[in-house]
């Protein structure tokens, strides 16, 4: 999409311009006359590069996703037109929101449906939001829709802000660790390494370890950056492919502690999702599809496809479930065989989101209470051995005197 400027008369005979948004010249001709104006002229704004920083700041994130979720559904059910409502959300809305919300008002106002418009921006918006959606437009419940996906969003937003929260402490002990120990090793170690040439000094194996590391540091630290960056760079790769993304999503389910909140994470995103999906109108087929495809964790996505190929064969979605233990547990398919018992596949679903959710954040405060002392012991550990490093040739010297 585009930008254009128009000048047009309105009918008093007077001069407007302004901008549109839009596709082509003729696409954009076509929104200035809906607006009741004669066009004189369009022509195509010119783009403008946008620095790094910019495109950071303007990047559209989860929480933009949902406020704007919110304020749709709020005036969806206040009974304002979608156009309407979309209009009034590109005015409030930040710039990087705008520019989309734009684009989706063009294509409504063109005759597309408000799931098609939003599939255009798939880095926006999921493949599970615009299935919903989709659903929505066809059984005519959009309102309701727009309602169950914001709390969902809402749900999830505040979920992973307390797993952020809680990390922060740790994150920061450790960056400090981090920054000091380069402090030591480039500015403090090589004083010291002078001192003890000077004196001749006989030094110890843990400090000649030390010298040796400020060394490589100081004398080959573009090297060190670049194979740092290979390494994140090799890693990333390697995780994109299916064989390395399964191998690494199995050794983070081994690590204690750190895995079974990660699987727990994981279980709460996928039954809150096909709880939401199911109780939207969304076929299960379609549901257990779109779940394999979002799913953040290869294991479980491949366990999820073939629950799906299951399915579809005429086994029992709770049949199909309990043939992945490594991926689901037991409770999941037991709670799944309630849900087809009773015809409450949705509500199930959700309370079992609600269990996995209750049991994630007891997992997480136990995580949190745990890396705390170890990494007070890691600092321990790594303090004794500089002090030792740095204050034993000293001794050796004083005792030599």
């Amino acid at each position: 999409m585009k930008r254009f400027r128009y000048k047009a008369k309105n009918s008093e005979g007077r001069l407007v311009t302004g901008e549109v948004e839009a596709s082509n010249p003729e696409h954009a001709a076509k929104l200035v006359r809906k607006q009741e104006l004669v066009v004189i002229s369009i022509t195509a704004k010119p783009g403008v590069s946008l620095n790094f920083i910019k495109l950071f700041s303007e990047r559209i994130t989860g929480g933009d996703i949902t406020n704007f979720t919110r304020q749709l559904a709020t005036m969806i059910n206040a009974g304002l037109p979608l156009t309407e409502a979309l209009s009034i959300l590109r005015t409030q809305s930040k710039s990087s929101v705008q520019r989309v919300v734009s684009q989706i008002l063009a294509d409504v106002e063109e005759g597309q449906s408000l799931s098609s418009s939003m599939a255009r921006h798939h880095t926006v918006f999921s493949k599970t939001y615009i299935a919903l959606v989709k659903s929505g437009e066809i059984g005519g419940v959009m309102d309701e829709v727009l309602v169950k996906l914001a709390d969902d969003l809402e749900k999830e937003q505040e979920f992973r802000g307390k797993v952020k929260s809680a990390m922060i402490y740790p994150v920061i002990i450790v960056v400090g660790m981090i920054a000091v120990a380069l402090i030591m090793v480039i500015f403090v170690i090589p004083r010291l390494t002078s001192i003890y040439d000077q004196f001749g000094a006989d030094l110890p194996f843990s400090t000649k370890i030390l010298v040796g590391f400020s060394d490589i540091m100081i004398k080959f630290w573009p090297l060190v950056l670049v194979l740092v960056g290979a390494a994140f760079y090799g890693l990333k790769v390697y995780k994109a492919t299916e064989a390395g993304g399964k191998k690494i999503d199995e050794i983070i389910f081994k690590i204690p502690l750190i895995g079974e909140l990660q699987r727990q994470i994981v279980l709460a995103e996928l039954t809150r999702t096909l709880s939401l999906m199911i109780g939207s109108g969304v076929s299960i087929m379609e549901s257990l599809t779109i779940s394999a495809q979002v799913a953040r964790n290869q294991i479980v996505a491949e366990a999820l496809e073939d629950v799906t190929k299951l399915v579809e064969k005429g086994f029992p979605l709770a049949f199909a479930f309990s043939k992945h233990v490594e991926a689901f547990p037991f409770i999941l398919s037991q709670m799944i065989a309630v849900g087809e018992e009773t015809g409450k596949m949705d509500e199930v679903l959700a309370k079992v989101s609600h269990v996995f959710e209750v049991e994630s954040e007891q997992k997480l405060k136990a995580v949190t209470a745990a890396i705390e002392p170890a990494i007070l012991i890691v600092l321990g550990i790594g303090v004794a051995f500089m002090v030792i490093s740095i204050i034993m040739p000293i001794y050796n010297l004083t005792t030599q005197i």
